[in-house]
């Protein structure tokens, strides 16, 4: 999957347009993604992505950043051996891209607006 834009409140992957927190898999897309809390990330919003044991996880934090990513979340996820990288979402939308081209299949779960 190839996200082919971003913008405040708005993604598109392979020609689609998401209004709503995405979690892009190289094969689909998981539309809408809900947390628990709309700016902290729980260790059980990433249940479905921890079960399909990515390498490579990169979290989109929002358009400023504001969504949280806790220690004992990130532990979680660093424990399970996933590669782990939060930025805001627009930088995160361009690693993602980066690291599916150099074939490293990531999993990008991206908070749109914040």
């Amino acid at each position: 999957m190839r996200i082919e834009a971003y913008e405040f409140g708005r993604i598109r992957v392979d020609g689609q347009e998401y209004s709503r927190d995405v979690v892009v898999h190289r094969e689909r897309v998981d539309a809408p993604w809900w947390r628990q809390e709309g700016h902290r990330l729980a260790v059980a919003d990433l249940s479905g992505i921890l079960a399909a044991e990515p390498q490579v996880l990169v979290i989109g934090t929002g358009n400023l950043g504001r969504m949280e990513v806790p220690a004992a979340t990130r532990r979680v996820v660093e424990e399970a051996g996933i590669d782990l990288h939060t930025l805001p979402t627009a930088q995160a939308v361009e690693l993602f891209n980066r690291l599916d081209a150099g074939g490293d299949r990531p999993v990008g779960a991206f908070h749109l607006t914040c």
